[in-house]
């Protein structure tokens, strides 16, 4: 049996991520990457149906401290975007919003939830596999990189079903 995820911290709250919502969502984005999103990737996966979620501080003004963007499927969810704030790194943050994913892929019916990280992302790596996410393959090239080079992406999935 699984146990759903607990919800956020008080003065926290998940809200769905919509286009108006964009200049705050890019503004995180060029900050926290490199290689950042574009506008139009969050347009297309808003429009096409994607789920997308901001987690919110309500205390004080409705800052946005972080949010994902997950792409159903046959029986799993793909994730394809997940981020904190860099001013709001390594408070917890990153295991709050895999916490909604992972109730989000239960109430789907997902039997498993994917993911691709940089290679060269040790931190994120190890905060996926602390959350239950295995090594499961490599893809080749997948990321771009400093002067037209590419990065290999860690595919890595968790078997919704053994979650504890």
């Amino acid at each position: 049996m699984i146990e759903v995820a607990p919800a956020p911290a008080q003065g926290l709250r998940f809200c769905p991520m919509a286009e108006e919502d964009l200049d705050r969502i890019l503004s995180i984005e060029v900050q926290a990457y490199s290689f950042p999103w574009s506008p139009g990737n969050f347009r297309d996966s808003l429009r096409s149906g994607y789920l997308a979620e901001m987690l919110m501080c309500t205390t004080g003004h409705d800052e946005v401290l972080g949010y994902w963007v997950a792409m159903p499927g046959v029986e799993e969810l793909h994730l394809l975007n997940l981020t904190v704030a860099p001013a709001h790194q390594r408070q917890g943050h990153a295991r709050t919003l895999l916490n909604r994913l992972r109730l989000k892929a239960h109430e789907l019916q997902a039997k498993s939830l994917w993911l691709e990280v940089r290679q060269s992302n040790r931190r994120a790596l190890e905060v996926y596999a602390a959350h239950g996410f295995e090594h499961v393959g490599l893809r080749r090239h997948y990321y771009p990189a400093a002067g037209s080079k590419r990065e290999d992406a860690v595919v890595m999935r968790l078997a919704v079903e053994s979650v504890p």
